[in-house]
């Protein structure tokens, strides 16, 4: 018979256990780019993670045990994202893993935490059409993000866009779901351009824009790359009003980069922004600026990532145990009052309710919101709900 401990604890020796359970302490893997093009993007993730895994602790922890966080820096190279994962399940034998910015490093840990039967929770909004079993997604999937951007530009008469992205899966995917809303909507695609991330030459693009001319620039750039773009925007002479913009993976932090005179009055969608209305978020903002600096800033994917914590340790504390599992089986359901408002783990697909949210950039680097859903969107990564995007995912 096993004693109460060895259960609790799980087998060192299989990650499907959870692992990192031993003594007073549970490692948890913190898996971020803190080097190269994203880390101006994941850096801040990592510190919100670590925020929240400090206020999991002074609460009593997570089953009577503090947690301990292994960092890991992706480098913003995805083999390196696979390499620094499985040494997080297996020598550091973590009990879960907080990770990753894009989708390109997200697919290289996919099949590392499948074939170990491990668990990633992944904070960043992405392109949807995938669900693991090994992965919780914390950020928005495409009906709670994209979708709902189209939905505004068309509501605002927008009818033609341009498309400028990053050369890797999200920015691909996600303009392949776009090019299919607006021939159903409407809409016309007048251009479609994508550059190597890391990339800081515009000149090219932005003549390309001039000459097509379009409503809105839909932007799925990443990493420093935004800040070559709308600072070379910004020098051809181009503003809001000329070449208005839609960005899906600039928040504040990136703002305060590129620099807020360069991208004041273009468009965001998001599902958090530090100016989000309740005490939840009040606190939060608080906390991180307490523990980082009176000037940093708070984002949606460092606000994912920080629920992530807070959800598993939810989903742990539930099941009484870190065994992958039992985790899973617990967290279906579980709901909480979270800096974006409330948040519902669904558990047929292991995505989150959110509240999407568009936002205008302002002179000071905020952002303020101009639009939201009303209440929180039902995740569906598939987009089983929209006839037009029949076809997408094969």
């Amino acid at each position: 018979m096993l004693s109460a401990s060895l259960l609790l604890t799980g087998c060192a020796d299989d990650p499907s256990q959870g692992g990192g359970s031993s003594g007073d302490t549970i490692k948890v893997g913190v898996l971020h780019s803190l080097s190269g093009t994203m880390a101006i993007s994941e850096v801040t993730v990592r510190d919100s993670e670590l925020l929240a895994i400090e206020e999991v602790n002074a609460a009593g922890g997570v089953l009577g045990k503090k947690l301990e966080p292994v960092v890991e820096d992706g480098a913003s190279d995805w083999p390196t994202f696979a390499e620094k994962a499985q040494k997080l399940i297996n020598e550091d034998k973590v009990a879960t893993t907080f990770g990753g910015w894009t989708s390109a490093s997200r697919k290289a840990m996919l099949p590392v935490f499948e074939r170990n039967k491990a668990l990633l929770w992944y904070p960043v909004q992405y392109e949807g059409l995938e669900s693991s079993p090994y992965i919780f997604y914390t950020g928005a999937t495409t009906n709670q993000q994209i979708v709902p951007a189209l939905d505004y530009l068309k509501e605002q008469g927008r009818k033609s866009v341009f498309l400028v992205g990053s050369d890797y899966v999200f920015p691909r995917t996600a303009n392949k779901i776009i090019k299919a809303y607006a021939e159903a909507n409407g809409m016309s695609v007048v251009g479609e351009e994508y550059t190597p991330l890391g990339n800081t030459e515009y000149s090219t693009i932005v003549n390309k824009l001039g000459q097509a001319k379009p409503d809105v620039v839909f932007n799925t750039l990443n990493g420093d790359s935004n800040v070559a773009f709308f600072k070379q925007l910004r020098s051809a002479g181009f503003t809001d009003k000329t070449m208005p913009t839609v960005s899906v993976s600039v928040a504040e932090e990136e703002v305060g980069g590129i620099g807020p005179e360069n991208i004041a009055g273009h468009l965001v969608a998001w599902n958090y922004y530090q100016t989000t209305e309740g005490a939840t978020n009040t606190e939060f903002v608080k906390a991180y600026k307490a523990k980082y600096g009176a000037t940093k800033v708070t984002s949606d994917p460092m606000e994912a990532g920080y629920n992530a914590v807070k959800l598993w340790a939810a989903a742990a504390t539930k099941a009484g145990s870190v065994e992958v599992e039992a985790v899973k089986k617990a967290a279906g359901g579980i709901a909480l009052d979270l800096p974006e408002g409330k948040v519902t783990i669904d558990g047929e697909n292991q995505h989150v309710y959110k509240t999407a949210r568009i936002g205008l950039i302002q002179p000071d680097g905020q952002i303020k919101e101009v639009w939201n859903s009303g209440q929180p969107v039902k995740p569906d990564p598939y987009l089983k709900g929209y006839p037009w995007a029949a076809g997408l995912a094969s």
